[in-house]
């Protein structure tokens, strides 16, 4: 039922860690799906957590666009995209990434490369622009081939930053001034160590990271469905809420699987907390 929804005001639905549905009067963007229960190139890498992969690609509705922010495999999962393959009408990836898709056979004229500050035109109503983000990317062997980006995904009168992985930087900031503020910003929020936060924003960081996009409210991912040998799996939802509320800026957290309408209240029941 969340994931089916009648033509309402945009939508979110996040299926842990980075993996989400946006949906807008029957239009339909995938983000990042990751929906075999691990993160790997193999089974057993990085499994999910028992109850946080309770959604499977047939559970989907029709894709109208898959979004894909960088080849990394917590981001780009081959098993699940290829389950997805009928159901995906257009593919939207940073320069590079479009070649893991036709070489699992995906028609090259569904897929779309941008480099940062590259607009695409899906409809009238939705248009998505690939902006810089402070990271990397690689698959096996291979490192940074690829390039790697954030997106702001204008649909239906309302703009939100898809936030892929990344470092803090003045990036967020331009991005703000270029293209904000935002209704609803995706961001990473876990995962995250001091020794590199070049690559991983810390959840302060990701709160600073909000006020310079100017972003109304935000929706932290990136955590809550795979383990992490840094930090236990709920301290970023915990590190992030501390922070916003020194610092007066919104936060939503729903559940995995639950549908947040954008613009509407916070959802904020402690489900990460033990009993």
């Amino acid at each position: 039922t969340e994931l089916n929804a009648g033509p309402a005001p945009a939508s979110v639905v996040w299926f842990g860690h980075s993996s989400y549905l946006v949906r807008s009067k029957g239009y339909a963007v995938l983000v990042d799906p990751v929906l075999c229960g691990y993160a790997g190139p193999f089974p057993m890498m990085m499994e999910a957590f028992r109850g946080s992969d309770a959604y499977l690609p047939d559970d989907l509705p029709r894709i109208d666009l898959l979004v894909i922010t960088h080849d990394h495999y917590d981001h780009l999962d081959y098993e699940t995209v290829l389950a997805l393959k009928k159901k995906i009408k257009k593919i939207i990836v940073p320069a590079g990434v479009g070649s893991h898709f036709v070489f699992w056979g995906f028609d090259p004229s569904s897929v779309m490369e941008l480099g940062w500050n590259e607009t695409a035109v899906m409809s009238d109503n939705v248009r998505i622009t690939a902006v810089p983000s402070q990271h990397l990317s690689g698959r096996g062997q291979f490192r940074d081939a690829t390039l790697w980006a954030s997106f702001v995904l204008k649909i239906h009168g309302r703009t939100l930053f898809i936030g892929g992985d990344g470092g803090y930087g003045r990036h967020f900031r331009e991005i703000g001034n270029a293209y904000g503020p935002f209704d609803l910003a995706l961001l990473e929020n876990g995962r995250y160590s001091s020794r590199w936060t070049t690559a991983h924003m810390l959840p302060e960081e990701a709160v600073k990271a909000a006020i310079d996009l100017r972003a109304r409210i935000i929706m932290p991912v990136h955590w809550a469905k795979f383990e992490s040998r840094n930090h236990p799996w709920n301290e970023p939802v915990r590190r992030l809420l501390r922070e916003a509320n020194r610092r007066s800026v919104r936060v939503t957290v729903p559940m995995i699987g639950e549908a947040y309408p954008v613009g509407a209240p916070e959802r904020r029941a402690a489900w990460w907390e033990p009993d």
